[in-house]
């Protein structure tokens, strides 16, 4: 816990809190957005903590989260009907596989470029296309 105390943010640059020691008046974004409310200023302060074993193995040991403060907030603004349609549209755009056409229940992987399928049928050498053609595993080539 003490090394992540910086009240004067001479250590990080930012004052520096242990987690969940954020003085009163602070919260993340993800705590505001609960309250309805959203940031109108740059962070004041950050909290910082050990990750789990997983961040550590992915190069991130520390994690770290902005602290805003409260009275530098506004509400949120209330999406259009017409907001919420177009962003429905977004969300299912992503789940459009740009190889095969096809829409998934997963959003498309942005390394990869393309669904799963079409993953599978580029590895084995398989040409992906706009096309009826279903992988047969056994076989190892497309079959009508």
């Amino acid at each position: 816990m003490r090394r992540y105390l910086d009240p004067d943010g001479l250590v990080h640059g930012l004052p520096t809190y242990p987690y969940r020691y954020a003085p009163d008046g602070l919260y993340t974004r993800s705590q505001l957005r609960e309250m309805g409310l959203r940031p109108i200023a740059d962070p004041v302060a950050q909290v910082m903590w050990d990750g789990s074993a997983r961040h550590r193995r992915s190069g991130e040991p520390v994690r770290t989260a902005a602290l805003y403060d409260i009275t530098q907030t506004l509400l949120r603004d209330t999406p259009s009907l017409t907001r919420l349609a177009q962003l429905a549209i977004a969300r299912a755009c992503r789940r459009i596989c740009p190889a095969c056409d096809r829409m998934w229940p997963y959003v498309i992987p942005a390394a990869a470029g393309m669904c799963l399928d079409c993953q599978t049928l580029t590895a084995a050498g398989v040409p992906v296309g706009s096309s009826t053609d279903v992988f047969d595993p056994t076989a190892g080539r497309a079959a009508a």
